[in-house]
């Protein structure tokens, strides 16, 4: 059995082969059955053609923004790295005669992904002064109700979506003591009184109640959020006091300017929250981390905070809740229960985990310094085409024939091994770029079919290695056994030096350069993976069989491997069962064994 043993390695490591690509193969035919998959690559814009949209920069109130060279390349820049989370595109973000940015993306658009594009994302933190009903109020006069919530406790009919408000620091979570519309009748959803809206003198902070003045509560008592586009006319300065609505379209708000700035999120993340025990809850969450600027400004508005009032009876403040403000329209307002001074911070509002995952990346990424709208969106056509596509496979065509001609003039029956091998690692490669473009919207264009063709050599190359360590090996006058064994050892390093340098051009291209070359880089990285997977798990197995078959073992002259034609000087004869015997070089015949 122990002599078994190693005979066995190449037939089992074949056999490894094959479950990959029957895995490959399943994965891709199960995604094709049950989800959006295709038995087709994904081509990408200049290949297939797409949706090109037009963000135009908006001004609060209507009025004609013209933005700084630097706001619109930040914008620019913010956008494109959105458009990039959602995979290897091959999207292009451009400016417009200074003034716009041109969105080209693969395929078509739906208004989700558009609203997601041009969204400023811009989250904010503002203390609660006022919060009320979302309709206008015909009377400046508070008034009372049988159902009014107690302070510090949503009643049973609090809005779904802002009762179970959190904000939390990594150790412990603090309840949230925001309260929301309960049944339209909480004495929290009364207007404020005009009385006290009048500022005598500048307010000293953030929290100071003198930012609720006369012009703030007209604004306050017109707006009415159960209508659409009811913020459109809404001026958001983060150094003044703003009127703005809950998400949930029946509760708006007086808040006091930004004490924390969306910039300063040093980093988002989205998951279900963990309770103190560990385990993991169906509460989705978003977590924040300030920068130290922000972690000081955050921990000094929460000791604050929490030595006020909870939203309750009373309809003006300041109170006890600080909203979250995410594009001028509170997200949650929950209040602290202790001061957070680690710069973590957890929301949680009735998100799903998909809209989650999508807020977090576009906080992640940055705030958008201005906001745009969609001025176009058109279809447009391919810029290549299937003309140039088909020149481009037609040049992978050619070179793959020419080395494979090359191969079997040089190796003759041996340059099968490269047919084989290449054939195996188009389909891999194939297979990969296909589930890569279910998986990840991964899309092939121009550049990366560039890459496939370039592949090619790179390919190739690892196989003449191979093989010509084999053939130096022979003319040692080694067994072709001994000699498989030895060259691999020796070819191996090589090959593995050349793909890795290789890999590291790809790697740094697709890193550094624009979004034109990465698909180029992409492919090129991951074909020279590819390419070391087939040697190691196919070329190798393959050529250490065929090295016990007597056809190649004998050095027949069609074999590639032909002792005269390599200038062997003792060549060898293989007799079966480990045993050589020494080819005549004159009329003297001398026989030996090998073990």
């Amino acid at each position: 059995m122990a002599k078994n043993g190693p005979k066995n390695i190449p037939a089992r490591t074949l056999a490894g082969l094959a479950a990959i690509l029957i895995a490959m193969t399943a994965l891709l035919g199960g995604a094709v059955l049950r989800s959006d998959a295709s038995w087709a690559p994904k081509l990408g814009l200049d290949l297939e053609g797409g949706t090109q949209i037009v963000l135009a920069p908006k001004q609060a109130g209507g009025g004609n923004q013209k933005p700084s060279a630097q706001e619109l390349e930040q914008a620019r820049n913010i956008i494109s790295q959105r458009v990039d989370s959602q995979g290897v595109s091959g999207a292009e973000v451009t400016t417009l005669g200074g003034e716009s940015i041109v969105v080209s993306i693969p395929d078509t658009i739906d208004a989700e992904t558009r609203d997601r594009l041009a969204a400023s994302s811009e989250m904010q933190f503002r203390p609660v002064l006022a919060i009320g009903a979302g309709v206008p109020q015909p009377t400046a006069s508070p008034t009372s109700s049988s159902g009014t919530s107690s302070s510090g406790t949503s009643s049973s009919g609090t809005s779904s979506g802002t009762a179970s408000s959190k904000t939390s620091t990594s150790s412990k979570t603090s309840t949230s003591t925001a309260t929301q519309k309960s049944s339209g009748t909480s004495t929290a959803n009364a207007p404020v009184p005009a009385a006290s809206l009048r500022r005598a003198v500048d307010p000293k902070d953030a929290i100071d109640k003198k930012w609720l003045t006369a012009a703030v509560k007209k604004q306050y008592d017109a707006l009415d959020c159960s209508k659409e586009g009811a913020l459109d006319a809404i001026v958001d300065d983060p150094d003044k006091a703003l009127v703005s609505c809950g998400t949930d379209g029946v509760t708006k708000y007086v808040l006091g300017p930004v004490v924390v700035k969306g910039a300063d999120i040093k980093d988002a993340s989205s998951g279900y929250q963990v309770n103190q025990t560990g385990q993991m809850t169906n509460t989705v969450e978003i977590q924040l981390s300030f920068s130290s600027e922000a972690t000081k400004a955050y921990a000094d508005v929460s000791k604050a905070l929490i030595q006020l009032p909870e939203p309750g009876a009373a309809a003006e403040g300041p109170f006890n809740a600080l909203a979250t403000v995410l594009d001028g329209e509170v997200l949650l307002a929950p209040g602290f229960n202790e001061a957070i001074t680690t710069g973590q911070a957890s929301i949680t509002g009735g998100f799903t985990i998909e809209e989650a995952r999508s807020l977090s990346e576009s906080l992640k990424f940055g705030a958008l310094p201005l906001s745009f709208q969609t001025q176009q969106a058109t279809t447009i056509s391919p810029t290549l085409g299937g003309e140039q596509l088909r020149f481009g496979l037609w040049a992978g065509l050619v070179g793959l024939l020419l080395v494979i001609v090359y191969s079997l003039i040089q190796y003759r029956v041996l340059g099968l091994v490269t047919v084989g091998s290449m054939l195996l690692a188009a389909l891999m490669t194939y297979l990969a770029i296909t589930i890569l473009g279910w998986s990840h919207n991964y899309r092939l264009d121009m550049a990366g079919v560039t890459g496939l063709i370039v592949a090619i050599g790179v390919t190739a190359d690892s196989f003449i290695v191979y093989f010509e360590r084999v053939r130096d090996e022979l003319r040692d006058g080694r067994t072709l056994r001994a000699a498989v064994d030895a060259g691999w050892k020796r070819a191996k390093r090589t090959i593995i030096v050349a793909d890795g340098v290789n890999f590291l051009a790809a790697a740094v291209l697709y890193l550094l350069a624009s979004s034109g070359v990465r698909g180029f880089a992409f492919t090129l990285g991951l074909t020279t993976l590819i390419d070391i997977l087939i040697v190691f798990i196919f070329t190798h197995p393959v050529l250490a069989l065929l090295a016990r078959l007597p056809f190649f073992a004998n050095g027949h002259p069609w074999s590639g491997l032909d002792p005269r034609k390599l200038g062997v000087t003792k060549p060898v004869r293989y007799l079966g069962r480990g045993r050589v015997a020494m080819r005549p070089t004159s009329t003297t015949t001398t026989e030996g064994s090998a073990s």
